[in-house]
């Protein structure tokens, strides 16, 4: 059961980051694009190193959750505290540009 929980929960982290670096991605794509998208591209290129982060975290909590109960625990850990800093990520950069909307 543990390994389990384990699992989902690092998956969970997963897309998570996954969903952070995505959003970046296609953030700073349409940034540079544009005419005086400049500031905004850098602001992007100032996040990835958290996207990356907790892209890493999170993968390395998965590969975790397939060893025994020691290693599921840290995979929860690892898991849960790469996805709720990369929801915390995303939801700053979303915050930042829909407000100006």
């Amino acid at each position: 059961m543990l390994d389990f929980l384990a699992t989902v929960v690092a998956v969970l982290g997963l897309l998570a980051a996954v969903a952070n670096a995505g959003y970046l991605a296609m953030l700073g794509s349409a940034a540079r694009r544009r005419a005086g998208g400049e500031p905004v591209a850098q602001f992007v290129r100032g996040r990835w190193p958290l996207a990356v982060v907790t892209t890493v975290v999170t993968l390395f909590a998965l590969a975790l959750s397939h060893g025994g109960a020691f290693a599921d625990v840290l995979a929860i850990i690892a898991g849960a505290g790469g996805g709720v800093g990369a929801v915390k990520a995303l939801e700053g950069t979303r915050e930042r540009f829909h407000r100006n909307l």
